[in-house]
């Protein structure tokens, strides 16, 4: 009876903790038609959510007509303004990649090619976008 509880308890964790977790394609725009993304969530142990974005096929920014400096991550709450929450960073096999936390549990991720990488909202086009809502 005892191994049957233990096995319940176990079975229950795991089941809570893969709902607390989850992962979306990002929609590629046409400015970057071979390119693809996914941004992967999960809760932390103070409600906030991790995200890890990660790309394929995605030239360097300043590869792109017109060029431009930095791949911005805005982070953009149902019911506010979006926040630069940082730059996707790019390697030479053109794989990038990019993680934050945010207390915010329904908002749309956009990727931008920018400029500055410190810009306060987002002037360039989007490169990918998507929507999270979590629990």
């Amino acid at each position: 009876m005892r191994r049957a509880s233990v096995l319940t308890l176990i079975v229950g964790l795991i089941l809570s903790v893969a709902a607390w977790a989850g992962e979306i394609p990002l929609v590629a725009s046409s400015i970057v038609p071979a390119a693809s993304g996914k941004v992967s969530y999960e809760h932390d142990r103070n409600g906030n959510i991790k995200l890890q974005i990660q790309t394929n096929n995605l030239a360097a920014p300043e590869r792109l007509t017109p060029a431009k400096v930095a791949y911005v991550v805005w982070i953009e709450p149902r019911d506010g303004q979006p926040q630069n929450a940082g730059v996707l960073k790019v390697n030479n096999d053109l794989d990038g990649s990019f993680s934050t936390t945010t207390p915010s549990k329904a908002f749309d991720i956009k990727v931008t090619a920018e400029d500055s990488p410190t810009v306060s909202q987002p002037t360039g086009p989007e490169i990918f976008h998507g929507g999270v809502q979590t629990r």
